[in-house]
């Protein structure tokens, strides 16, 4: 259970964040929404600890993170993965040594540089990469992948931590329609088979309907909705968003576009490698 508590993050006296009071049971997947600036990448940032909360506490297991230091904190960071709407990859090196680097908290970051890793880890490493579809792309530089690819091979990186939570800032933000249902599926199926809890920022709404099974919104740093997609109104929904709601309501950049099926009938790990085997055919 990842518990929330009177969390608050300012910025030259102005809050960011304001006082997030949230409980989350293990193996939700959940959708952050609000309009650019509402404090969705704050509030990640804060529970991976990449941001310093001003006020409150974060508890996981009923275990404090709020004020870990050295080794506890980068354990904390591994059971906390991250992914980030501009991937993070080092582009000149291939594929699997990325993923790899997912095994820095175990290894450190000269080891992980300099390649040392074991080949029980090299293969989970390809076992990463080919439920995600891209085992094919292992030993090809990174910086020729497209951004959807790119993006897979960065969640494979963070499954490689063994986390329990998953992060994920705009995942799909920089992605083409289709790319972006191919990456939304990835971690639904994460989320359904392995029971790793997910949270998603997300900017448009269909796609934080299509897929989660709770939505939070964000307006100016204060929490002000919690429930389920279902219960989210398209007056509640325009308050949130604001003047960006016609963005956020639109269908040109989400699942929905594409045809996406309901969240219950998500790809599994077996059609996103099929998916690949398409992707490699003349």
């Amino acid at each position: 259970m990842l518990k929330i508590e009177s969390l608050s993050k300012t910025f030259n006296n102005r809050d960011a964040v304001s006082s997030l009071n949230l409980k989350i049971p293990q193996g939700q997947m959940v959708g952050v929404i609000g309009r650019s600036g509402a404090g969705k990448s704050t509030f990640l940032r804060m529970l991976n600890r990449l941001a310093e909360p001003s006020k409150g506490q974060i508890l996981f297991n009923d275990q404090d993170i709020t004020h870990l230091k050295g080794r506890k904190l980068l354990e904390w960071r591994a059971t906390c993965g991250m992914i980030f709407q501009q991937f993070n990859l080092v582009g000149r090196l291939d594929v699997i040594t990325n993923v790899l680097t997912g095994r820095l908290y175990h290894h450190g970051f000269l080891a992980s540089m300099l390649r040392i890793f074991t080949e029980e880890e090299r293969a989970l490493a390809i076992r990463a990469l080919d439920r995600l579809g891209m085992a094919h792309t292992a030993l090809q530089q990174t910086d020729t992948l497209s951004g959807g690819q790119m993006q897979r091979v960065a969640i494979a990186r963070a499954m490689m931590q063994q986390p329990k939570i998953l992060l994920a800032d705009e995942p799909i933000a920089s992605l083409d329609p289709m790319n972006a249902k191919i990456v939304m599926d990835a971690l639904r199926t994460i989320n359904r088979e392995n029971g790793i809890t997910v949270l998603c920022n997300l900017h448009t709404l269909d796609t934080a309907r299509t897929y989660c099974d709770r939505i939070i919104g964000l307006k100016d740093g204060h929490l002000v909705f919690d429930g389920l997609p279902s219960q989210l109104t398209l007056d509640t929904a325009r308050d949130i968003y604001g003047a960006e709601a016609e963005d956020a309501f639109s269908e040109a950049t989400t699942s929905t576009a594409l045809g996406g099926e309901p969240a219950k009938q998500r790809l599994t790990e077996k059609d996103l490698q099929e998916n690949a085997r398409l992707e490699m055919d003349p």
